[in-house]
């Protein structure tokens, strides 16, 4: 039997397919095992190096939940103000008007190209240098600008992409019924591209999380990742599992975060399944149809 997008396999290429499946599965698991005892010869598996995470509270409560705090504050910020950002650079680059499409373009392209340390090494400059923001705050204030600035021309064109690839039925249709191009956009275009848009735009808000690790690296900002580093100095040379417990805390974020995002877009998804019952424009409660006798009985 064969599918839209390739040919059934024949007996030859099952066979070969699960003997590259064993042949990886092999080799993943010795690799795995190479692993595990170069780290069991190097002491790095000895409970004394894991047992504060299991039977002491105080590197959590001291380095590991402050600089989650830290992290989630940062990344929750940078996502509320970048997402209404990007989604206003992005319908402003499909404006008819030059002066607003052109002036928003250069900007969305300008701050797309920079990488996101440099811009908050320059918010970090900038608030020393023209602001009253105080040292403790300047780190915070330069991280979620280099994550906002950036973020927001990445979700931008992926506004921008989601709208126009839409069917051009859909804007003709409203413009067909009387609607403004605001209105389409606002009624029609856009609730119908945020479904499409979701799993891109969750995963640059998983980038916006990470990223936040970039200021801890380089902005001392005092961020989960940077907690680390304090947390194996302070208990000495258990550098693998600190981290380790690290990059689980943000395994958990991420997939808390992918989760509850396909949650949201089944739900979308369900929300707008037809029932199958036809409309007239007044009674789906489209505005400025009634003076152009649009969705009428007599039309």
């Amino acid at each position: 039997m064969s599918s839209v997008l390739y040919d059934a396999q024949g007996p030859r290429a099952k066979r070969r397919n699960i003997l590259f499946t064993a042949v990886f599965l092999v080799a993943l698991a010795a690799l795995l095992w190479w692993v595990y005892k170069a780290l069991d010869e190097k002491g790095q598996l000895d409970w004394a190096k894991w047992q504060m995470f299991f039977t002491s509270g105080e590197p959590w409560s001291t380095y590991i939940w402050p600089g989650l705090q830290n992290t989630l504050k940062a990344a929750a910020l940078a996502m509320v103000i970048a997402l209404p950002l990007g989604a206003v650079l992005g319908i402003a680059r499909l404006s008819d008007h030059a002066w607003v499409r052109v002036p928003v373009s250069v900007v969305v392209e300008f701050f797309r190209s920079i990488p996101v340390l440099v811009l908050m090494i320059f918010g970090l400059a900038l608030f020393a240098e023209y602001t009253n923001v105080s040292t403790d705050d300047r780190p915070l204030y330069a991280v979620i600008t280099g994550l906002v600035l950036y973020n927001a021309s990445v979700l931008a064109e992926i506004v921008r992409a989601g709208i126009l690839a839409l069917p051009k039925g859909q804007a003709e249709g409203a413009m067909a019924i009387g609607l403004r191009k605001g209105q389409s956009m606002r009624l029609i275009l856009l609730p119908q591209a945020v479904t499409a848009m979701l799993p891109a735009i969750v995963s640059q808000l998983v980038v916006i999380l990470k990223d936040t690790a970039l200021g801890g690296a380089v902005l001392t900002f005092p961020e989960l990742l940077a907690s680390a580093n304090t947390m194996s100095a302070y208990y000495g040379a258990n550098v693998i599992a600190s981290y380790t417990v690290i990059a689980v805390i943000y395994i958990a974020l991420n997939f808390a975060l992918t989760s509850f995002a396909s949650w949201l877009e089944r739900r979308l998804r369900r929300g707008k399944k037809s029932t199958g019952a036809v409309l007239k424009a007044d009674d789906a409660g489209i505005p400025g149809t009634s003076a152009t006798g649009a969705g009428g009985a007599n039309a």
